[in-house]
């Protein structure tokens, strides 16, 4: 009976021992942050230390790991939420490049687009600018062509020969000049055009640098006369002068009006000087100019026929008489008679004829009747 009594009371003694220790890892299990201290070992080790030592108490340690991993998950979660929300706010310049690529060719696109544009139009000013020098150094106003009786100061640079450098273009515009050897054509050239022909000709000097200047202009000539107080030959220096800086040089009168330009092979050209574009009208060589008077205004005609020597319309002017009428038509044929009718239309329209003796009014003895603005005069036959 004792050895049973005390097994028993052995096996309490243990139940009571064990159980103590046990309630107490269940609780540092659930709650390790009350009862780790601050320098433990990591939470795996401890695990592990449990597992091999009390193989009943590792449930605990599961669900420690689970909650540990659940944190991780909600943390993970929030940080992707914040990173998309950030991404939302505030894209940068490379997430809208890759979500809008079309917009950024388009932009890519008008940038070289505008380039090209603006290359495209500095090259057609600087075309249109060549284009418009070439035109104005070869406009007849900015050039001259030699001709015969010119001077020409040829310049060789190098020669040591101390002649003279002028020589004058000759008859049928050929130029004699010793270095070029054969005299050579130079008439209707420019001064340049020249000087590019004596460099091919000229052979005893390697690349000669030849320049030609005119000395003395004579071949081109036009003639002016009129109502200048210079009239008489003037030379032009260019291929073509404006007619105002002609007539500049030869003085026009204060009564000057109109000049007329005749040029061969052409119909005359009347210019009203009062008409700046008209006087800057281009004279060439050759040309011969008149200026005249200024000229009335006819505004008012009067007609004439019958027995007249020039009979039609004729300039009529206020205090003209029959007879001023009739002689400024030439006058009447041998075969006019003494009557002269004058027909004047009246307020109603209708000719009203009066009929004169133009003997008597030559006579004196009848007066001379003053004509009005389109009075029509008939000369009447003899018969």
């Amino acid at each position: 009976m004792k050895s049973p009594v005390f097994a028993a009371l052995v096996l309490s003694a243990s139940l009571a021992t064990v159980v103590p220790a046990q309630v107490k890892s269940v609780a540092a299990a659930n709650n390790p942050s009350t009862t780790q201290p601050a320098n433990s070992q990591p939470a795996t080790t401890i695990a592990r230390a449990r597992t091999v030592s009390e193989p009943t108490k590792a449930i605990p340690e599961s669900s420690a790991v689970v909650d540990r991993s659940a944190e991780g998950e909600l943390n993970h979660a929030s940080g992707a939420r914040a990173r998309r929300a950030d991404a939302t706010a505030a894209p940068t310049d490379d997430t809208t490049a890759k979500t809008n690529p079309v917009a950024a060719r388009a932009s890519s696109s008008v940038g070289h687009s505008t380039l090209r544009s603006s290359a495209t139009t500095k090259t057609s000013v600087a075309l249109q600018n060549v284009a418009a020098s070439a035109a104005i150094a070869s406009a007849p106003t900015q050039i001259y062509r030699v001709g015969v009786g010119d001077v020409l100061d040829i310049q060789l640079s190098g020669n040591p020969a101390r002649t003279s450098t002028l020589f004058t273009v000759l008859e049928n515009g050929v130029l004699e000049y010793p270095l070029a050897g054969n005299p050579i054509v130079v008439s209707g050239m420019t001064t340049s055009e020249v000087a590019t022909l004596l460099r091919q000709r000229i052979k005893v000097f390697d690349n000669p640098n030849v320049a030609v200047d005119v000395r003395e202009y004579a071949s081109h000539t036009v003639t002016i006369v009129g109502l200048v107080e210079a009239p008489g030959k003037k030379i032009l220096r260019r291929e073509a002068l404006p007619l105002y800086a002609l007539l500049a040089e030869a003085s026009l009168m204060p009564e000057a009006g109109s000049a007329t330009i005749t040029r061969k092979g052409t119909a005359p050209v009347i210019v009203d000087l009062k008409d700046a574009e008209l006087s800057a009208t281009l004279v060439l060589p050759g040309d011969a100019i008149k200026v005249t008077g200024k000229q009335p205004a006819v505004l008012d005609f009067y007609f004439i026929g019958g027995e007249i020597n020039s009979p039609g319309q004729k300039p009529y002017h206020d205090g003209l008489t029959l007879t001023q009428g009739i002689l400024a038509s030439g006058g009447v044929k041998s075969s006019a008679g003494s009557r002269v009718k004058v027909s004047r239309q009246g307020e109603d329209g209708k000719l009203v004829t009066e009929e004169f003796n133009l003997r008597k009014i030559q006579a004196g003895k009848d007066p001379d009747p003053v004509l009005q603005k389109g009075d029509r005069v008939e000369v009447v036959n003899s018969n």
